[in-house]
């Protein structure tokens, strides 16, 4: 009886031997299968996916380019050691009688700072002084947009990157510390340019507008916009989901705009309205770099909103408007395009303009808008402007504070703006309501694309 007991026993521990490893093989088996599986079907569904688009902590974090032994910082924005100042970007500035370098900055008015600009040489720094000047526009808060220029020296005639600092030594006599270079940009003048049309925005924060984003988009692309630059410090997640679409189109550059992170930004213009250190989280500076960012990308540059259209009325897009404007007005001026308000509180829905599946996305449909209110003749009107950028030094919201020519406003019979917005009751109260459909006449070319980019990007049918 022990015997057989003992013999029943071996055969269970035998049986137990080979079975764990059959079932351990079948286990590894099934998971290498259904990875496979996984990893093909979404090769499949995903062919133009990009996972550090959606996903930039997927990127394998790589150590940062040094210029002279100092880190560089591509992005804004860059605070100066001991100092108010925060440099935006560096350029060259070759419009000069003396080539210079020209620092777009924000900095604090009151602080009356002196500057050096230190240069990077072959591998060897050399501090220059500097000079700087405030732009007028700054709307009485604390903070404004400046111009640091310094002059480009013989002994060092191609800088490649700059970093600003105190002219104040340290109390050893020694220069002040800096922990990041920027690259200087537009080294060389251009006369051929890759963009014709690049519109600027500044700034997007807190933006939830997603239809309106890709009805601006595909408008802009129908008026001839090859590129659209955005300065961006916060969004809705499936508003970032449409601007990485356009991003991997190569049609949106975003700049990453974190002022808010050393400042405290105003979210309006008006000081008594909207408190803050800084008019409408930095916009003026926004601006400025654009132009100068663009200026040896890009034929015209406009400087405008996405909530803002710039439509001529007569012809079909920017490629037939600005040679016409230019042929009637002046080569050498930029263009200023007077503002006319849709109020958001004047809706006009039509099932042709409104496709049910837009009904699905946040945000406005610009189609169903079509009340414009009436502008007062005798009083000032706003604009926005398009220009060729090497005419310009300096910008603000509504034209330029410094530039070769000036502007001229354009007869709003050839081309206006439709801007629409959420009016205060009081102003629509007192102005004339005019039909103005001309946002419709492009319908037939937007409303597919748009529809298009929506079924692309978030699945909506």
């Amino acid at each position: 009886m022990h015997t057989h007991t003992a013999a029943l026993r071996r055969a269970a521990q035998i049986s137990q031997h080979h079975i764990f490893p059959r079932t351990l093989l079948i286990t590894i088996i099934f998971f290498v299968l259904m990875y496979a599986f996984y990893f093909l079907t979404g090769l499949k569904n995903m062919t133009d996916y990009k996972p550090t688009a959606f996903y930039p902590h997927w990127k394998k974090k790589q150590p940062p380019s040094m210029a002279c032994g100092v880190p560089v910082e591509n992005d804004p924005i860059i605070n100066v050691t001991n100092l108010k100042t925060y440099m935006v970007s560096s350029y060259i500035e070759h419009r000069q009688k003396v080539k210079m370098i020209r620092t777009i900055a924000i900095v604090l008015r009151s602080e009356n700072a002196e500057y050096n600009c230190l240069l990077c040489c072959n591998g060897r720094t050399l501090p220059v002084s500097a000079n700087y000047s405030i732009h007028s526009d700054h709307f009485g808060f604390e903070y404004g947009t400046a111009d640091i220029t310094c002059q480009i020296p013989e002994m060092c005639p191609t800088p490649t990157h700059v970093a600003i600092t105190s002219r104040s030594p340290k109390e050893d006599g020694s220069l002040q510390d800096i922990h990041a270079f920027q690259p200087i940009r537009n080294q060389q003048k251009q006369e051929v340019f890759p963009y014709e049309f690049t519109v600027c925005i500044s700034t997007m924060f807190d933006y939830v507008n997603i239809l309106m984003l890709v009805q601006a988009m595909e408008m802009f692309k129908i008026l001839g916009v090859q590129r659209v630059a955005i300065y961006k410090t916060s969004c809705h997640p499936v508003t970032q989901k449409v601007l990485n679409y356009y991003v991997r189109q190569n049609f949106v550059e975003i700049i990453p705009w974190r002022v808010s992170s050393y400042i405290n930004v105003s979210r309006g213009w008006k000081k008594s309205v909207s408190p803050g250190e800084l008019h409408y989280f930095g916009q003026i500076a926004a601006l400025n770099d654009c132009v100068y960012r663009y200026m040896y990308q890009s034929h015209y540059v406009a400087l405008q909103d996405l909530d803002e259209f710039i439509l001529p009325l007569n012809l079909d897009n920017w490629k037939e408007l600005l040679p016409e404007l230019e042929r009637k007005y002046n080569l050498e001026v930029g263009f200023e395009f007077e503002n006319n308000f849709f109020p958001v509180s004047m809706k006009d829905p039509r099932p042709k303009y409104s496709p049910d599946s837009w009904k699905k996305v946040k945000g406005v449909n610009i189609l169903e808008y079509v009340y414009r209110l009436s502008n007062d003749p005798t009083r000032f009107n706003d604009f926005k402007v398009i220009v060729n950028p090497r005419l310009v030094f300096t910008t603000t919201v509504h034209g330029f504070l410094q530039s070769m020519n000036g502007s001229v406003r354009v007869n709003h019979e050839i081309a206006r703006m439709y801007h629409l917005r959420d009016i205060q009751r009081d102003d629509v109260v007192t102005h004339f309501h005019i039909r103005d459909t001309r946002l419709r006449d492009y319908a037939d070319r937007l409303i597919p694309a748009v529809s298009k980019v929506l079924q692309k990007v978030l699945g909506i049918y």
